[in-house]
């Protein structure tokens, strides 16, 4: 498998920091990890202030999983077989652990008859997104069809490389399967392969290691990439050590897959075949799927077709589609549509390669655009799935990414940012020409936003002779509560209406999970009146907000025994029949059980700080006086199902002038599990007393009395044998 860039990673500029949103790791695997911690948090009691001596030593943190300069956590790859070897559970980075379960769509994996793989390979990897509390970048690179594909494959060049958590939680969240790679090359390649696959003992060893890390790591299995010839022994222990590694597996991860890679035949000689044969079949016999290389012909896949070694595992068949087109190739680029219609006209499954193609060889500034046009050509051919969870279904079209972070139509901070974990369900993004000129287009805006840092652009023309336009931005397959409390916020323009239309299905084909359509019906919630009590309830829940500009909209929906299936804008003209432009901003759609706006909030607990480390600078101002950068790691209990994110807060008590006063709480950033690293906070000089604060923000964006909020103040004093140096 060709990588994408030659460019070594490490003569790279990373455009790193600061880091404003967080990310971290789910409570049950975080615990796993932390039971071997150096400070656990039970020895620091809640109604006790945390206190520490100020030296200047270099961390001790490991520095594969902390920035050796800031401090900052980032995802990493293992590099060598005595890595993999020597891997422990307890020296695992616990903000690396994805904390999203895997979400349920229909149709799931195994019902799906042609499944879509992306392999992501950009640049060697782990580039912005290997900071997982987030990067201040201006334009990144993010993924967000996901209702499109079945399973993210992250990929570089690096022997075991681990999925960043921001992908496996953005990947999870819309019900697709994170997967690493396991890859080795060339001279070395064929060395470690002779070590790993030399007896039994040796490949249980190593697919015990990849089992454990992604149990550990939160992500569903490995694409097994062998790009050297192997020994007339390696290559005998190749299909036992594919077969272990998948059994495992799937007793560890159920719904995990292991894919191999077509490259090394049964002989043991690295030559690609472009489909499956008689030459590589015994891998694919042994495991979850083979991805195919990327030359190969019609001709090919009618052989497959009718191939002994295929017959009702189609879907396992990922035919292989370089998006860079190297080579002799059908389709790639912006004409990779050609390949996926002949792959799906006999019915295989196919691995998209390398789709940051739009990102990397076009204007940072078109992205979205490119990224847009590059999935509708493709959208012909391939699965639209459906969120299929129970209420309550939020999203506020956040990409992940924008140019300030909103919180209800405010900017909360103003500058560039990068996080997928603040990613949330993505809709479909669709372009439609109509008769008579008419067009209509849904796409992500940095621009404005209600939460996050984007909101959803509906645009079009609605064309003379035609009344209105219909957008539909979700296809979804969601249970609704008897009562079902809708809000919906938006920025309308003048001349034309915007209404919400839901279409469902009745109760007895809510458990239906095929891929064919299904009949559905419109309806038209009711409008609440500001003064119902149910309005009244989710506007006390939500707290004080100022429209700015919005509409904010609430609905009840009654129905009993039916499921969503479809959400859709429709825009009709005010008046005439003359062309309208449009262009519709819809910050948020909510749907909840009515019986929930009642539901008590929890309180955060057990809230503890460690991993200090110290660091100085000096001040912009003089050059001479000399900052005090406080870098440590807060953890809390708190049960993640329940929130969007929380605030992570700060504020001076007192320090060595008693005459300052207690400083506001003052946001650092945003967390997205029970833990978050406080990096390079400068903090008054000591003596000095300050408090941490973590307040958790519900699903629904309700607002959690700041007498639940999670609290630990930490004291601080000079050491009396060490001075800062810069």
């Amino acid at each position: 498998m060709e990588s994408v860039s030659t460019k070594e990673k490490d003569n790279m500029t990373y455009r790193k920091r600061k880091s404003e949103e967080t990310t971290s790791s789910s409570t049950s695997k975080i615990g796993k990890i932390e039971e071997n911690s150096s400070e656990s948090c039970l020895s620091q009691p809640s109604d006790q202030s945390v206190h520490e001596v100020i030296t200047y030593e270099p961390s001790s943190l490991p520095a594969v999983h902390y920035d050796p300069d800031t401090t900052e956590p980032i995802s990493c790859s293992l590099k060598s077989l005595d890595e993999l070897l020597s891997w422990k559970r307890n020296e695992a980075s616990p903000f690396n652990v994805a904390t999203v379960p895997l979400a349920s769509r229909y149709p799931p994996l195994h019902s799906c008859p042609r499944r879509t793989l992306v392999s992501h390979d950009m640049m060697g990897g782990y580039l912005e997104d290997r900071f997982i509390q987030g990067a201040e970048v201006e334009m990144p690179y993010v993924f967000y069809h996901w209702e499109y594909i079945d399973i993210f494959n992250y990929f570089s060049h690096q022997m075991v490389t681990i999925p960043p958590a921001v992908w496996t939680n953005a990947a999870h969240k819309h019900g697709v399967l994170s997967i690493g790679t396991f890859i080795t090359e060339w001279t070395d390649g064929e060395k470690i392969c002779e070590a790993f696959l030399a007896d039994e003992e040796s490949y249980r060893a190593a697919a015990d290691k990849l089992v454990q890390i992604s149990h550990c790591y939160g992500f569903d299995g490995w694409l097994i990439n062998i790009e050297n010839g192997l020994s007339e022994t390696a290559v005998k222990n190749t299909g036992p050590f594919l077969r272990y590694l998948t059994d495992q597996m799937h007793e560890r991860v159920p719904g995990s897959v292991v894919i191999w890679y077509d490259s090394v035949l049964k002989n043991g000689s690295l030559q690609w075949q472009n489909e499956l044969n008689d030459d590589n079949r015994m891998f694919f016999d042994a495991c979850d799927g083979i991805f195919t290389n990327y030359n190969w012909t019609e001709q090919s896949l009618e052989w497959m077709k009718s191939y002994s070694g295929a017959q009702g595992r189609f879907a396992d068949i990922y035919v292989g589609v370089d998006v860079f087109a190297r080579g002799k190739v059908v389709g790639g680029k912006f004409e990779t549509n050609k390949a996926l219609e002949l792959i799906r006209k006999y019915e295989f499954s196919t691995a998209i390669f390398a789709p940051g193609w739009v990102y990397e060889c076009h204007e940072k500034a078109d992205f979205r655009q490119n990224q847009d046009k590059f999935w509708n050509l493709l959208s012909d051919f391939v699965y639209i799935h459906r969120p299929s969870s129970s209420l309550p279904f939020i999203s506020s079209f956040c990409q992940g990414f924008g140019k300030s972070m909103y919180w209800r139509g405010q900017v909360e901070m103003k500058r560039s940012w990068f996080n997928l974990h603040a990613q949330e369900i993505q809709p479909l993004y669709l372009s439609e020409s109509m008769a008579n000129g008419g067009w209509l287009r849904t796409r992500g805006c940095s621009e404005d936003a209600w939460i996050g840092g984007s909101s959803l652009m509906v645009e079009g023309m609605i064309p003379s002779g035609l009344s209105e336009v219909c957008a539909r931005i979700f296809s979804l397959h969601i249970p609704l509560a008897p009562k079902t409390f809708v809000s919906f916020v938006y920025k309308p323009q003048v001349g034309v209406k915007i209404s919400l239309e839901l279409k469902t299905i009745d109760g007895p084909l809510c458990t239906f999970s095929g891929t064919e359509e299904i009949a559905s019906s419109s309806v038209f919630p009711e409008a609440l009146e500001a003064d119902n009590q149910l309005v009244e309830q989710f506007a006390q829940n939500c707290g004080r907000w100022t429209l700015d500009g919005w509409t904010a909209r609430c609905f009840l929906l009654k129905m009993v025994g039916c499921s969503l299936r479809d959400v859709c804008i429709r825009v009709s003209r005010d008046e005439g029949d003359e062309d309208v432009s449009f262009n519709c901003r819809i910050g948020e759609i909510m749907l909840l059980d009515a019986e929930s706006l009642q539901a008590p909030l929890q309180s955060v607990e057990g809230i503890c700080v460690n991993d200090v480390v110290w660091h100085t600078a000096t001040s912009n101002g003089d050059g001479h006086t000399l900052k005090v950068l406080l870098n440590a790691t807060l953890r809390w209990q708190y049960p993640i199902q329940q929130v969007r994110h929380f605030r992570i807060h700060w504020r001076h008590l007192r320090g060595p002038d008693p005459r300052i006063p207690p400083g506001p709480l003052t946001l650092i950033g945003r967390s997205y599990s029970t833990l978050y690293r406080v990096v390079e906070l400068e903090v008054p000089a000591a003596p000095g007393l300050i408090e941490l604060v973590v307040e958790p923000v519900s699903r629904e964006g309700f607002r959690v009395p700041e007498a639940q909020w999670g609290r630990r103040t930490l004291s601080y004093s000079a050491s009396s044998s060490h001075n800062p140096s810069v």
